[in-house]
């Protein structure tokens, strides 16, 4: 039964009373969860094209082997940034997100993961999507769903707002998604569902009164 928006709203691990104006948070991860398949590669892959995706992954290959050391997706998702998009404008990149959204949304989201967005689109709650991916090339498909909240990694731009090939922000994963969570909604947030599928989701779904991990397997 949905709980009516009057009532005051117990945290769950404080015991805090928040204040009734406080919305209670569903929170989605994208990709995997939503989506099928890591969004920001199929991404670059397709503005890239075959032949220059193919061999931005080779200036890749010593971020890649690094990886195998210091085990940290943000640096390795940085290095992409810097190959596939560095000195991109950023009206340019806006543009193109738009274009890879309404070409490949029916094929990257999850059937059954919509079903569940759209039961909780009719509940008193802010749908919000928390995702490690780029929140500029997310933004199409959240603006899309009709999400109340996007949270995602933020890029970097130069002064000419061209992408300087790095981040503004963390990796929006692990302990920073439930970071970015308590900055945007408050440390006593009512977080009521929160859905992922690694373990970069794992701080955000043990803050949930309701977590559904890799419950969603439809293929489009």
């Amino acid at each position: 039964m949905a709980q009516d928006q009057n009532d005051p709203v117990i945290h769950r691990e404080t015991g805090e009373v928040a204040s009734v104006d406080a919305p209670a948070i569903v929170a989605f991860d994208f990709d995997g969860t939503l989506t099928v398949r890591d969004s920001f590669t199929a991404f670059l892959a397709w503005r890239a094209g075959p032949a220059a995706y193919r061999m931005g992954l080779l200036r890749l290959l010593p971020a890649a082997a690094a990886y195998l050391f210091h085990r940290d997706r943000g640096r390795i998702k940085a290095a992409a940034v810097s190959v596939f998009l560095r000195g991109v404008p950023r009206a340019t990149l806006e543009a193109d997100a738009r274009r890879f959204a309404d070409q490949h949304a029916r094929s990257l989201f999850r059937p059954d993961a919509l079903e569940a967005w759209r039961r909780w689109r009719e509940e008193p709650v802010r749908l919000v999507i928390v995702t490690a991916s780029p929140a500029l090339t997310v933004a199409p498909f959240a603006r899309a769903l009709g999400a109340d909240d996007l949270l995602g990694t933020e890029l970097a731009f130069d002064a000419q707002d061209r992408v300087a090939g790095g981040f503004a922000s963390p990796n929006c994963r692990g302990p920073e998604k439930m970071t970015r969570l308590k900055a945007q909604f408050g440390e006593n947030l009512v977080l009521k569902a929160a859905y992922g599928d690694t373990g970069g989701d794992k701080e955000m779904l043990e803050a949930a009164e309701t977590a559904g991990f890799r419950v969603f397997k439809d293929q489009p």
